[in-house]
């Protein structure tokens, strides 16, 4: 079955870093689109960065300079480096796997989350 793991998740204080990482399985990891998007309380699920399967990345704009998505098609995870965190960064942080298929029913799936709390 596909598994999306995600870890290193906590709280840290404003101006702080954490270092996300997820661990995928049961999928062909090289082909697959990656993606971190989270969630606050009372907010609606928004992309955080993106990474292709050729190493294209993209950031929403209040992380852009501050975080930094990278992935491991060897060991078949993916990382997000957080710096200088915010209160607003606080969320649940999931892990997202998508592959298009052409005439086909695409693949999307999801970790179960981790939660990042930065406190003022």
């Amino acid at each position: 079955q596909v598994q999306l793991v995600e870890s290193g998740g906590g709280l840290v204080q404003s101006g702080g870093s954490l270092r996300l990482s997820c661990a995928a399985s049961g999928i062909t990891f090289s082909i697959y689109d990656m993606a971190w998007y989270r969630e606050a309380p009372r907010k609606e699920r928004e992309l955080v960065a993106r990474i292709t399967k050729g190493g294209g990345t993209v950031y929403t704009s209040s992380v852009k300079g501050r975080f930094a998505i990278s992935r491991d098609n060897e060991k078949n995870t993916m990382d997000l480096q957080m710096n200088s965190l915010n209160p607003e960064d606080t969320a649940v942080y999931y892990c997202n796997a998508y592959l298009y298929r052409v005439g086909a029913t695409s693949d999307d799936y999801w970790g179960q989350g981790t939660q990042v709390t930065v406190s003022s």
